[in-house]
């Protein structure tokens, strides 16, 4: 009796904490070594070529790091037209981090004026879970995607099952 009521209890407890751990995403430093800036003349889709190089997934953050400038996220149309007076978020902090919170595109551009027209935007492609998987669930090469927890999410899960098998071997 006492050995199945510390069998529940660790099956319980393996429930819990496979409930209560959380997979934190990549933080992108958006830009590189040198951040958010206006692009070289010859260079207006370097962002764009960044952003398409990685695989973004709901959880991960963008970092913006500027020096007089700003980010906001727009719409298509706003994107496509270098202009909004209405984003749907602004920023001018020089350090600036936005949460990819969903899948689907992300628009930014400069709130500088005439910066976003000479190539100072980006569009984020977010994929969703069955995106994801469909990809291999492989990240982008960029160097500038740090320290990733995905896989630690993962070898908690694998731990407590050796926990709980290893416990349950020795009750029975």
């Amino acid at each position: 009796m006492a050995a199945s009521a510390l069998f529940f209890m660790m099956t319980m407890f393996v429930f819990c904490a496979l409930q209560c751990s959380t997979v934190t995403g990549f933080d992108y430093q958006v830009g590189g070594a040198e951040g958010w800036v206006v692009p070289p003349a010859n260079d207006s889709k370097v962002y764009n070529d960044w952003a398409s190089e990685n695989r973004f997934r709901p959880g991960d953050t963008l970092r913006f790091k500027y020096k007089k400038d700003s980010v906001m996220e727009v719409t298509e149309a706003e994107y496509k037209n270098c202009n909004s007076t209405r984003p749907s978020f602004f920023s001018n902090t020089g350090n600036t981090v936005y949460a990819l919170d969903h899948s689907g595109p992300f628009y930014f551009i400069s709130g500088v004026s005439g910066h976003c027209q000479k190539g100072q935007r980006m569009i984020v492609k977010v994929l969703s879970s069955e995106e994801s998987e469909a990809s291999g669930g492989s990240r982008g090469s960029s160097s500038s995607a740090s320290s990733a927890s995905y896989a630690a999410g993962f070898s908690k899960i694998g731990f407590l099952l050796y926990l709980l098998s290893y416990i349950t071997s020795s009750l029975f």
